[in-house]
């Protein structure tokens, strides 16, 4: 998982070719441009197994998919999942079987929840075949850019301060 010189991960899940289901994927490609160095930035379908895999060994992860719980399209779900269940609902148009809601869940019993993991779910309103996120998507998905970059910039600011046991005994 690790390639740079932190344990932050943001993960962008989803497929281009259906519509606002690519709003995972869109964020994370446009995330690339402005996370720090040492972030690690993927793109996942979001089945579940490979997800599991993905963010093992990180301490914190921003995971963005598109969601559909009923509520208006464009909305943005913020979960701690340290705090809050995933609610089943989100996730029900999944093509996977074990997808995001059962991969985050399963870690939770299992104990293999990273650290901090952060879901941003943003209603879609359109899950047809097509490429191109809704007006209503690509709005949201811009606020997501700007709030996961402010989540990452906690998380680096909380890993600095945390530092290592040794550097701070040489001060």
């Amino acid at each position: 998982m690790k390639t740079g010189s932190t344990n932050t991960l943001i993960i962008g899940v989803g497929n281009l070719y259906r519509s606002d289901d690519g709003a995972g994927l869109c964020i994370a490609s446009r995330l690339r441009e402005f996370v720090p160095a040492g972030v690690t930035v993927l793109e996942e379908s979001g089945e579940g197994a490979a997800l599991l895999e993905a963010w093992k060994g990180a301490t914190a992860v921003i995971l963005v998919d598109a969601v559909q719980s009923g509520a208006p399209p464009g909305i943005i779900h913020r979960i701690d999942t340290q705090r809050q269940q995933i609610p089943s609902r989100f996730f029900h148009y999944s093509s996977h079987a074990f997808g995001v809601g059962e991969a985050i869940e399963m870690a939770r019993v299992l104990h293999l929840l990273p650290p901090s993991l952060l879901l941003y779910g943003i209603e879609g309103r359109n899950f047809s075949e097509g490429i191109g996120l809704s007006e209503e998507v690509e709005h949201a998905a811009a606020a997501v850019l700007a709030l996961a970059l402010d989540d990452v910039r906690s998380f680096l600011a909380a890993e600095a301060d945390q530092g290592n046991p040794a550097d701070r005994e040489q001060q």
